[in-house]
């Protein structure tokens, strides 16, 4: 047998072999694709929370919220979100004796992140997320009547069903655990940032629903009475 015939069958033999090696990878690895896929479905269930920090704070002072939130679970990773609330406000400021008042409804969309290491072996998670936010309102603004310093007569000034909307994004981290079967106790800390909208003629709305008032709430928060399904 020559140099060439030689070379020649070891290439072959060579390329036979690769490609078996090659068949028999992909097999394994598409068996174990298929074994994790079945073992660990997309879709895990969902939670249904409300959030008590909200509600505490509408009690204890002029404004807060009452918000509860819709959580998908896929694959314990990927956690999509809805939140809706009605965030209200009654404010008298003794001072310079205006009375602020707004109620309305808002809403958020996003989507958290299990930041855990062992997803599926455990009911806690720690997670982080973004939410987009959106809120139409209408203000109501009144304020005792002032004296004219030229002609002496009262000078009016009150602001009623004002049309104002505002959009802003939440970047969120937090964590939820297991107490007791499918009930779970989680906290949240957001920093929010608005992005555009509109306040109306009279200058910045002092209190958003959802968001808080603006300039001093960038920084929120929520804790979470949540059940898991």
């Amino acid at each position: 047998m020559t140099c060439q015939n030689l070379t020649s069958t070891f290439i072959s033999r060579a390329t036979v072999s690769l490609l078996l090696l090659l068949a028999t990878g992909a097999a394994q690895a598409q068996k174990v694709f298929v074994l994790e896929q079945d073992s660990v479905p997309l879709f895990r269930g969902f939670q249904v929370s409300f959030d008590v920090f909200g509600a505490a704070q509408r009690a204890l002072s002029d404004y807060g919220q009452y918000e509860g939130a819709l959580r998908v679970n896929l694959h314990d990773q990927w956690f999509p979100i809805a939140e809706v609330g009605l965030g209200t406000c009654d404010s008298f400021e003794e001072v310079t004796e205006i009375r602020y008042k707004t109620k309305a409804p808002y809403f958020r969309v996003g989507m958290d992140f299990n930041l855990l290491k062992n997803k599926h072996s455990s009911s806690n998670r720690l997670f982080a997320g973004l939410r987009y936010a959106f809120t139409s309102y209408k203000v109501d603004i009144e304020r005792r009547d002032l004296k004219d310093p030229t002609w002496g007569w009262p000078a009016p000034f009150s602001v009623s069903g004002m049309s104002c909307n505002q959009h802003w994004f939440e970047l969120v981290f937090g964590i939820d655990a297991k107490v007791w079967g499918p009930l779970h106790l989680g906290w949240s800390v957001r920093y929010k940032r608005r992005i555009t909208g509109n306040d109306g003629n009279i200058g910045q709305t002092w209190y958003v629903p959802g968001y808080g008032v603006y300039g001093k709430d960038r920084i929120g928060g929520t804790f979470n009475v949540i059940i898991d399904i």
